[in-house]
């Protein structure tokens, strides 16, 4: 009886043995798997920081026409994002040759190729990217006036959704100042401009204004492309004695025309922009549309790392504006400009 029950002591010693080795080995199980796992997140966290670290990107750009302005902003946006990312991101860089159509195939040909943002270089190529893609990370560049552009009552900085950008817009008010400035004794200002832009629009109108304020008499001369230019250039030389012309992207792409008319008729032109202004104008309130397209290279940096929603980006200005006159109209109109002003380096 004894020896039964030593014997039954044994096996159930052995049992308990047993069972003591096996949920050992569990456990031990359960830490192995528990750190394998852990390891493979990190591994897997490692590829992704890996993977973001080689991220390349393509960019579409659409851009209206070719001018100074414009290729100045175009080449300040890649300047910007090559210093940034180097060879991981590639451009494919159209030219709309001034047709708001034609923005319309390039920004299809973009949201088809699924590029991973889209510059819309003037407002035509802003209102085809609008139209285009609600999805794809827009931003525009050398637009006026936002609100305008996009249709948007009430703006206040911020588009929101898959939009946003940059503006070149110049105090209108300080524009028509500097009018008062150079001719006093004007009495006509002519506002020529191209009605098919509906920031072109918003400009003179607002110019208008203010000249009037001044005690100057204003009359619109719209011409729908640079079909009618010529001839209604040459109406506004003759009924004006001094022309405004608004950031226009058509006027911009035909400044030699609307030269050959103005300066043999001893009209100046008080223009938007620089680039206008080199081309046919005597005097500007000028900001460096290079450095236009670096501040939107920089907020698209920002939207293609994750760093900022676009939907919450507002609109960025020109941080300054200078008096800038072209030496060469000034001298053969006879017009002296102040010492405050600096010469366009030809």
């Amino acid at each position: 009886m004894k020896k039964t029950k030593k014997a039954l002591a044994l096996i159930l010693a052995g049992l308990m043995t047993a069972s003591m080795t096996a949920c050992g080995s569990g456990k031990a199980a359960e830490t192995t798997q528990a750190a394998a796992d852990t390891a493979a997140e990190k591994a897997d966290e490692t590829k992704e920081e890996a993977s973001a670290d080689g991220a390349s990107y393509k960019v579409g750009i659409c851009q209206l026409v070719q001018h100074v302005a414009l290729d100045a902003a175009t080449e300040g946006f890649k300047d910007a994002l090559t210093e940034e990312f180097g060879d991981k991101v590639t451009f494919d860089e159209q030219n709309a040759q001034g047709d708001s159509n034609t923005c319309s195939t390039i920004i299809n040909n973009f949201v088809a190729e699924d590029v991973d943002l889209i510059l819309a270089n003037a407002t035509p190529a802003l209102q085809a990217a609008q139209a285009g893609t609600d999805t794809i990370p827009v931003l525009g560049t050398a637009v006026t006036e936002y609100g305008v552009a996009l249709g948007i009552d009430d703006f206040n900085g911020t588009v929101g959704g898959n939009i946003s950008g940059t503006a070149d817009l110049a105090p209108l008010n300080e524009q028509a100042a500097m009018l008062k400035e150079l001719f006093p004794n004007a009495k006509n200002v002519g506002l020529l401009y191209c009605s098919a832009e509906a920031n072109s629009q918003y400009q003179v109108d607002t110019v208008k204004a203010e000249l009037e304020k001044l005690g100057y008499t204003c009359e619109y001369y719209a011409f729908s492309d640079s079909n009618d230019l010529a001839t209604i250039a040459t109406n506004a030389a003759n009924g004006c004695d001094v022309i405004y012309i608004p950031t226009d992207n058509t006027a911009a792409a035909n400044t030699e025309i609307i030269n050959n008319i103005c300066q043999p008729a001893g009209v100046p032109i008080i223009a938007g922009e620089e680039g206008i202004c080199s081309g046919c104008g005597a005097a500007t309130l000028s900001i460096s549309y290079y450095d236009l397209g670096v501040a939107t290279g920089k907020m698209a940096v920002k939207v293609l790392t994750g760093e900022a929603d676009i939907s919450e980006m507002p609109i960025e200005y020109a941080p300054q504006f200078t008096k800038k006159y072209n030496k060469t109209i000034c001298e053969a109109l006879g017009i002296t400009v102040p010492d405050d002003y600096i010469a366009i380096e030809e």
